[in-house]
């Protein structure tokens, strides 16, 4: 099984757990997805970030499942607080995620902490390479 963090169109977050690699994929093309606050069938992988740092970042609690109660104000004050750490500390490289994220883990790019999108295949080909990546549920900023 594999736990993905999703968005809508919208701009809701929200996890799901997939029986494999593919899953997603296959699903999203047969319109099988929608979010579980609006409905919509606009659904895709949220933002992802690298295990590169070598401070340790808190781990908040996982974002529901669909279906499940809403995130506490408390937790979401907690992934508020952690996105603006991230967008802070951290560079956006968006759709270059897993090549940068495989520059700095081969040594070929300064060690930094990153956050961006990466695919199915390009999460397989870092788990290849021996890189560890988090998903992060990306809320809305608390001043949005």
């Amino acid at each position: 099984m594999i736990r993905y963090q999703l968005r809508c169109g919208q701009g809701h977050e929200f996890d799901a757990w997939f029986p494999g690699s593919a899953a997603f994929d296959d699903q999203a093309r047969r319109n099988l997805l929608s979010c579980p606050h609006c409905g919509t069938a606009d659904v895709t992988r949220a933002l992802m970030a690298p295990a590169v740092r070598t401070a340790p970042v808190p781990t908040p609690d996982p974002a529901p499942m669909p279906g499940q109660a809403p995130i506490p104000a408390a937790a979401m004050a907690a992934l508020q607080k952690l996105r603006r750490h991230i967008e802070e500390n951290c560079e956006n490289v968006g759709d270059r995620f897993a090549d940068e994220a495989l520059r700095i883990h081969r040594g070929d790019a300064e060690e930094r902490g990153i956050y961006g999108h990466a695919s199915d295949d390009d999460r397989h080909r870092l788990a290849d390479e021996g890189v560890d990546i988090v998903a992060i549920p990306w809320v809305p900023r608390a001043d949005s």
